[in-house]
């Protein structure tokens, strides 16, 4: 799939990466004098409220999509989450690695995250405000991220904050809220554009569904990352998805295979497998292979890691650099609809 990453068409690519590129040239003296009259702000969430005092310099990332928007506003962080599934060699998101360094910044220093957070990573970057409004840090967590510097977490449930909420966060506490909107802004622009390309997706219906282990499946809400970017590109979510009961610190629903027909109506399904194998394993379930859209192939299956994690955000980075690839795979699937 890498020979197939174009970063997107050429007049969406010069959309996007003309408002990045205009944010990185607000990170000179003029920018952040204005940004400096912006604090002292405060930044509530559901696990406390952030006092950030004055204009951070040294920012530390933690979840998924934080650090594309803070490179987008033209900032490089000190310290990021690095990312050993969806990352390169060295657990850097490529997106992210390219911005950074193609404006000559260093890279920042990589947090090892899982069941506990590398705080001497943390404690070394020196941060001036950690931000993580799109992860699923706990309130002990969080309390002793607070005690190294104001911490901006999520402002409902974890890993639920909405893509163009985030954006907003995060602007809000670098004093670039205004910046923040226009990529936001931008973001919608470009995915509509995909939209008026192609009048032909409009009603189409599609699931984004993922498959644990065998025998269980399960669906995203039309709210998360990887649901809404399609949507915005022209997409009709499935209508049943958002009746369904939401399962607690998610923003997906769980279906179960027995109850695979609800999809029998479903245009285009959309998943991910962690390689081949797994893929194989999974559609060998009778319940599974007999999905309409999985029977005629109008799916969308992909396990190139990069690739699913891209297509799982929604940022200023990760939209460009994923766009051409699934513009392409969405019409392929609609070969066999």
């Amino acid at each position: 799939m890498s020979s197939l990453r174009a970063l997107g068409s050429a007049l969406l690519v010069a959309a996007t990466l003309a408002a990045v590129t205009g944010c990185a040239s607000s990170s000179d003296k003029t920018a952040d004098e204005s940004a400096d009259s912006a604090f002292p702000v405060s930044i509530d969430s559901a696990l406390g409220t952030a006092e950030i005092p004055e204009r951070p310099e040294r920012i530390v990332t933690l979840g998924q999509g934080t650090a594309d928007t803070v490179v987008a506003l033209g900032l490089t962080p000190v310290a990021i989450e690095s990312d050993p599934w969806g990352g390169d060699a060295e657990g850097y998101q490529p997106w992210v690695r390219e911005a950074i360094e193609k404006r000559g910044d260093t890279l920042p220093e990589l947090i090892e995250t899982g069941t506990e957070i590398d705080m001497d990573t943390i404690i070394a970057a020196d941060p001036d405000v950690i931000l993580a409004p799109q992860s699923g840090l706990t309130q002990d967590q969080y309390d002793v991220l607070s005690d190294l510097a104001p911490t901006v977490a999520y402002p409902g449930q974890a890993w639920s904050t909405p893509w163009d909420e985030q954006i907003s966060l995060i602007g809000e506490s670098l004093g670039r809220a205004d910046e923040a909107a226009a990529l936001t802004q931008e973001i919608r622009d470009t995915l509509g554009s995909v939209a008026e390309a192609h009048p032909e997706w409009s009603g189409t219906t599609f699931a984004y569904t993922y498959t644990s282990t065998p025998g269980t499946l399960g669906v995203f809400q039309p709210n998360e990352p990887r649901v809404a970017i399609l949507e915005l590109m022209g997409l009709t979510p499935a209508p049943f998805i958002e009746d369904l009961p939401v399962d607690e610190g998610t923003a997906s629903s769980t279906l179960g295979l027995e109850n695979a027909d609800a999809l029998d109506d479903t245009d285009l399904l959309f998943t991910w497998f962690s390689d081949e194998d797994s893929q194989a394993e999974i559609e060998s379930q009778p319940l599974y292979a007999q999905i309409p859209a999985i029977e005629r192939g109008s799916d969308v299956t992909i396990y190139d890691h990069q690739f699913v994690t891209a297509a799982s955000l929604i940022t200023p980075l990760s939209v460009p650099w994923v766009l051409d690839d699934y513009t392409s795979l969405i019409d392929h699937a609609l070969e066999n609809l």
